[in-house]
């Protein structure tokens, strides 16, 4: 079967290393360049967790950390590095507890006290805390490529700076992965696109657990912190960007980075609280967070993956490879 991928970015490429290893003859299409800073999957580090309060996202990732490991094998090179996460929440049952309970997965709860002694780390006072080990990094810039070069080794065509409508693709089916230009080629997506801002921190010594923050009062609004390998810490604010086109070329906003500068000062004692450096990163998300993972006759739409999909992009790619394959 003939299948265009429209867009190479994380989900593109793992969508077209799939594709190829069934057997299908794949051309993958990209705008720009492969690994370019304009969408959502550049950077060197992405969180990598179980911990949701939803288990199906819970089991989702844990079906995801497998194909991390296959893809590891295959390239030879460490993407995952797990340090752990720490979940912090005002309210328990707000948390991931009850989901990683059901999944049956490993966890431990502790109080602010208890993490603050293990960990370099300030929990607001009062919140629970919840460490789970199987979570830290992936390296982003990593994945990216060796899912890319898994399909190009299985037969796949890259098309670099090549944009292309659907009707003037010569394919059976056509994937569409274009992140926020995907309502370009599907109009109808129930999604909006934000641009958000991230931020970079001088910090030395072993790396921390990754670090939520639950907004107690928005319950899309996260706090968040990771280990980075060239300055030690990165941090943002989840869903706090604002809604813009794709195309526009805003860079970081300053208030976001002064927020995530204070909520670092108040949680990461042995970070300095002055930013190295900032980046901007797009999300596209629908009202509830979910993916968009369908077929419409030869189209199937892999988007949005609405600021959090990166973790899942080996099951994803694998769910868009089955959806290319169905008889229509």
């Amino acid at each position: 079967m003939r299948v265009a991928v429209v867009g190479a970015g994380i989900m593109g490429c793992a969508t077209a290393r799939a594709l190829a290893g069934d057997g299908h003859e794949v051309v993958l299409y990209e705008q720009f360049r492969v690994g370019h800073d304009r969408g959502s999957s550049h950077g060197q580090s992405r969180i990598v967790r179980l911990a949701y309060p939803d288990q199906e996202w819970v089991r989702l990732a844990a079906e995801s950390f497998a194909g991390w490991r296959e893809l590891e094998d295959e390239c030879g090179t460490p993407l995952l590095r797990l340090c752990g996460l720490l979940e912090f929440a005002e309210d328990e049952a707000k948390g991931s507890r009850g989901a990683l309970t059901a999944a049956g997965a490993a966890f431990e709860p502790l109080t602010g006290e208890r993490a603050a002694a293990r960990w370099p780390v300030r929990p607001p006072g009062g919140w629970s805390v919840l460490y789970q080990p199987q979570a830290g990094i992936v390296r982003a810039d990593l994945a990216l490529r060796a899912f890319l070069d898994g399909a190009l080794r299985r037969g796949a065509v890259l098309r670099e700076q090549t944009r292309v409508s659907l009707d003037g693709l010569d394919a059976e089916v056509v994937v569409v992965t274009a992140g926020s230009w995907a309502r370009r080629l599907v109009p109808d997506l129930p999604v909006r696109t934000t641009r958000e801002t991230l931020a970079y921190f001088r910090r030395d010594g072993e790396p921390l657990p990754s670090v939520v923050q639950r907004d107690p009062e928005l319950p899309q609004r996260v706090m968040y912190s990771l280990w980075d390998p060239e300055h030690g810490l990165k941090a943002g604010a989840h869903h706090a960007g604002r809604e813009l086109d794709p195309d526009s070329t805003a860079g970081p906003d300053l208030a976001t980075v002064e927020c995530v500068a204070r909520w670092v000062a108040a949680t990461h004692p042995d970070a300095d609280p002055r930013p190295v450096a900032t980046q901007t990163c797009l999300y596209t998300t629908t009202a509830d967070e979910s993916f968009i993972l369908q077929r419409r006759g030869r189209v199937v739409i892999g988007s949005a993956c609405s600021g959090h999909g990166f973790k899942f992009a080996p099951a994803v790619g694998r769910r868009l490879a089955d959806l290319a394959a169905e008889v229509a």
